[in-house]
Protein backbone atom coordinates (compact mmCIF):
# COMPACT_ATOMS: atom_id res chain seq x y z
CA UNK A 1 0.00 0.00 0.00
CA UNK A 2 1.61 3.45 -0.93
CA UNK A 3 2.34 5.89 1.72
CA UNK A 4 -0.22 8.83 -0.73
CA UNK A 5 -2.95 6.01 -0.78
CA UNK A 6 -3.14 5.64 3.19
CA UNK A 7 -3.05 9.45 4.04
CA UNK A 8 -5.85 9.38 1.18
CA UNK A 9 -7.10 6.91 2.87
CA UNK A 10 -7.09 7.67 6.78
CA UNK A 11 -7.98 11.61 5.48
CA UNK A 12 -11.19 10.22 4.02
CA UNK A 13 -11.77 8.25 7.56
CA UNK A 14 -11.18 11.11 9.34
CA UNK A 15 -14.05 13.17 6.71
CA UNK A 16 -16.33 10.30 7.14
CA UNK A 17 -15.72 10.83 10.98
CA UNK A 18 -16.30 14.23 11.38
CA UNK A 19 -19.91 13.74 9.57
CA UNK A 20 -20.38 11.11 11.54
CA UNK A 21 -20.42 12.97 14.80
CA UNK A 22 -21.96 15.98 12.86
CA UNK A 23 -24.82 13.71 12.43
CA UNK A 24 -24.50 11.70 15.48
CA UNK A 25 -25.52 8.59 13.63
CA UNK A 26 -23.44 5.95 12.11
CA UNK A 27 -23.54 5.13 7.98
CA UNK A 28 -23.09 1.49 7.07
CA UNK A 29 -22.91 0.58 2.75
CA UNK A 30 -25.46 -1.88 2.12
CA UNK A 31 -24.70 -1.29 -1.69
CA UNK A 32 -20.89 -2.28 -1.84
CA UNK A 33 -20.44 1.75 -2.32
CA UNK A 34 -17.00 3.25 -1.84
CA UNK A 35 -15.49 5.10 0.12
CA UNK A 36 -15.84 8.37 -1.95
CA UNK A 37 -19.15 7.60 -2.91
CA UNK A 38 -19.98 7.19 0.61
CA UNK A 39 -18.21 10.76 1.46
CA UNK A 40 -20.34 12.45 -1.19
CA UNK A 41 -23.79 10.92 -0.13
CA UNK A 42 -23.29 11.97 3.45
CA UNK A 43 -22.27 15.26 2.65
CA UNK A 44 -25.11 15.74 0.17
CA UNK A 45 -27.95 14.65 2.39
CA UNK A 46 -26.10 16.57 5.66
CA UNK A 47 -26.49 19.72 3.41
CA UNK A 48 -30.11 18.44 2.18
CA UNK A 49 -31.04 17.81 5.87
CA UNK A 50 -29.92 21.20 7.11
CA UNK A 51 -31.40 23.71 4.33
CA UNK A 52 -34.68 21.50 4.44
CA UNK A 53 -34.58 21.66 8.49
CA UNK A 54 -32.85 24.87 9.55
CA UNK A 55 -30.96 23.30 11.73
CA UNK A 56 -26.61 22.56 11.55
CA UNK A 57 -25.25 20.32 13.84
CA UNK A 58 -21.85 21.45 13.56
CA UNK A 59 -23.40 25.23 14.86
CA UNK A 60 -26.15 23.86 17.27
CA UNK A 61 -28.10 26.75 18.45
CA UNK A 62 -27.32 28.02 21.92
CA UNK A 63 -28.94 26.54 24.84
CA UNK A 64 -30.62 29.51 26.75
CA UNK A 65 -30.81 32.99 25.30
CA UNK A 66 -28.47 33.99 28.46
CA UNK A 67 -28.15 38.11 27.47
CA UNK A 68 -26.59 40.80 29.24
CA UNK A 69 -29.13 41.51 32.14
CA UNK A 70 -29.40 44.55 33.48
CA UNK A 71 -28.39 44.86 36.85
CA UNK A 72 -30.05 47.47 39.45
CA UNK A 73 -33.07 48.27 37.95
CA UNK A 74 -34.88 48.81 41.43
CA UNK A 75 -31.93 51.19 42.54
CA UNK A 76 -32.48 53.05 38.95
CA UNK A 77 -36.08 53.68 39.61
CA UNK A 78 -35.92 54.72 43.28
CA UNK A 79 -33.55 57.21 41.60
CA UNK A 80 -36.17 58.27 38.95
CA UNK A 81 -38.99 58.10 41.38
CA UNK A 82 -36.77 60.53 44.33
CA UNK A 83 -36.00 63.21 41.42
CA UNK A 84 -39.79 63.06 39.91
CA UNK A 85 -40.57 63.49 43.83
CA UNK A 86 -38.30 66.13 44.44
CA UNK A 87 -39.57 67.74 41.52
CA UNK A 88 -43.20 67.70 41.97
CA UNK A 89 -42.71 68.85 45.74
CA UNK A 90 -41.15 71.71 44.79
CA UNK A 91 -43.62 72.82 41.74
CA UNK A 92 -46.29 72.26 44.63
CA UNK A 93 -44.79 74.22 47.03
CA UNK A 94 -44.75 77.12 44.66
CA UNK A 95 -48.15 77.09 43.69
CA UNK A 96 -49.09 78.34 47.14
CA UNK A 97 -48.28 81.61 49.29
CA UNK A 98 -47.50 80.05 52.29
CA UNK A 99 -44.36 78.05 50.73
CA UNK A 100 -42.72 81.01 50.06
CA UNK A 101 -42.77 82.29 53.81
CA UNK A 102 -41.38 78.95 55.69
CA UNK A 103 -37.64 78.09 56.47
CA UNK A 104 -35.78 76.70 53.78
CA UNK A 105 -34.67 73.87 56.13
CA UNK A 106 -38.75 72.96 56.40
CA UNK A 107 -39.02 73.61 52.27
CA UNK A 108 -35.80 70.92 52.04
CA UNK A 109 -37.29 68.32 54.43
CA UNK A 110 -40.77 68.82 52.69
CA UNK A 111 -39.09 67.79 49.14
CA UNK A 112 -36.83 65.16 51.26
CA UNK A 113 -40.54 63.50 52.17
CA UNK A 114 -41.83 63.75 48.56
CA UNK A 115 -38.53 62.75 47.57
CA UNK A 116 -38.58 59.09 49.30
CA UNK A 117 -41.73 58.70 49.49
CA UNK A 118 -41.55 59.05 45.07
CA UNK A 119 -38.43 57.00 45.47
CA UNK A 120 -40.44 53.86 46.92
CA UNK A 121 -42.96 53.96 44.47
CA UNK A 122 -39.97 53.91 41.80
CA UNK A 123 -38.26 51.14 43.29
CA UNK A 124 -41.69 49.02 43.32
CA UNK A 125 -42.55 49.70 39.86
CA UNK A 126 -38.86 48.97 38.52
CA UNK A 127 -38.92 45.49 40.90
CA UNK A 128 -42.62 44.53 39.11
CA UNK A 129 -41.18 45.24 35.45
CA UNK A 130 -38.25 43.12 36.24
CA UNK A 131 -40.23 39.93 37.64
CA UNK A 132 -42.15 40.49 34.42
CA UNK A 133 -38.94 40.43 32.25
CA UNK A 134 -37.27 37.32 33.82
CA UNK A 135 -41.02 35.96 33.37
CA UNK A 136 -41.09 36.30 29.97
CA UNK A 137 -37.25 35.53 29.33
CA UNK A 138 -37.98 32.10 30.57
CA UNK A 139 -40.91 31.65 28.37
CA UNK A 140 -38.85 32.89 25.48
CA UNK A 141 -35.98 30.25 26.39
CA UNK A 142 -38.63 27.14 26.51
CA UNK A 143 -39.64 28.17 23.35
CA UNK A 144 -36.21 28.59 22.14
CA UNK A 145 -35.62 25.08 23.50
CA UNK A 146 -38.79 23.90 21.84
CA UNK A 147 -37.81 25.32 18.37
CA UNK A 148 -34.61 23.74 18.42
CA UNK A 149 -35.34 20.27 19.86
CA UNK A 150 -38.24 20.13 16.57
CA UNK A 151 -35.32 21.67 13.85
CA UNK A 152 -33.27 19.13 15.38
CA UNK A 153 -35.19 16.24 15.13
CA UNK A 154 -36.32 17.32 11.74
CA UNK A 155 -32.59 17.21 10.56
CA UNK A 156 -32.27 13.78 11.70
CA UNK A 157 -35.65 12.68 9.86
CA UNK A 158 -34.08 14.42 6.85
CA UNK A 159 -30.81 13.15 6.98
CA UNK A 160 -31.89 9.62 7.58
CA UNK A 161 -34.12 9.18 4.77
CA UNK A 162 -31.73 10.62 2.30
CA UNK A 163 -29.16 8.36 3.32
CA UNK A 164 -31.21 5.63 3.81
CA UNK A 165 -32.71 6.24 -0.03
CA UNK A 166 -29.41 5.91 -1.47
CA UNK A 167 -28.14 2.46 0.02
CA UNK A 168 -26.76 2.95 3.62
CA UNK A 169 -28.16 1.24 6.63
CA UNK A 170 -28.25 4.40 9.44
CA UNK A 171 -28.18 3.38 13.26
CA UNK A 172 -28.26 6.27 16.01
Amino acid sequence: MSSSFRFASLSLLGCLALAATASAQSVQPLKGQTPEQMQKDVSECQATAKSSSGYDPAAPPPQSAEEEKERGARVKGAAKGAAVGAAAAQVQGSQHDAYDKVSDDAKQEYRQENAKDAAAAGAAVAASRQRQDRREDRRDDKQAAKDAEAKKSAYQQAYSSCVGGRGYSVAP
